[in-house]
């Protein structure tokens, strides 16, 4: 994985154990961001699954939409998802983010936060189609939301707490995934609209 993208800003490494994470902060411009949100806001067909937890099933807590490769179907939590096509938008953020991470990504899973209520718990991005020590990307647009990470096996680690913001990137690589949860929290503060990408490579 890449250290440093053709932007101006560097990237900041976060020193883990069992982890390969950096973060872009300012990986697209704010003039960039600003379009690429408006579009992916407009433009993407948005659904809300029924995920199973504890053998009960539930509405996801946010929308989403998976975009990718023909037949590179993803399955989490009971729920699988089968791709809808490439977008030019999609293809353009795309090449940048392979770029930066060292990666040709298949696939690409969308989520819209719409407000503070919308979250995603703890978990970890391991199943079985992203094979051994998969690597994530993760494009955040809009507001800013906290993103959490905590090692499963040692409760002497602190979480860790990173905001990522419009137009961040933050790459997770190696061990990360089977070492490492991460969650989007609920935030009782007043927040607006966030899409987040995560792209991906399906086996």
């Amino acid at each position: 994985m890449k250290s440093q993208s053709g932007n101006k800003n560097a990237a900041q490494s976060f020193s883990l154990p069992d982890a390969d994470v950096i973060l872009f902060s300012d990986f697209f411009s704010l003039a960039e961001s600003d379009q690429l949100f408006a579009t992916l806001l407009a433009d993407t067909q948005w659904g809300q699954g029924e995920i199973k937890l504890y053998g009960k099933s539930y509405p996801e807590p946010r929308l989403t939409a998976w975009h990718g490769d023909e037949g590179k179907q993803y399955s989490y939590s009971g729920l699988t998802l089968h791709p809808l096509p490439w977008t030019e938008t999609l293809l353009a953020i795309k090449a940048r983010v392979d770029e930066a991470a060292g990666v040709t990504f298949n696939s690409v899973l969308l989520n819209l936060y719409r407000d503070g209520r919308d979250s995603n718990g703890w978990h970890q991005d391991n199943e079985p189609e992203l094979g051994r020590n998969p690597v994530i990307a993760s494009v955040s647009f809009g507001a800013t939301r906290r993103f959490q990470m905590r090692h499963k096996q040692r409760a002497d680690l602190p979480r860790l707490d990173i905001d990522l913001e419009h137009g961040s990137l933050l790459l997770m690589a190696g061990p990360t995934q089977h070492f490492w949860q991460h969650q989007i929290p609920k935030t009782a503060k007043p927040v607006g609209q966030r899409i987040n990408l995560t792209f991906r490579v399906i086996l």
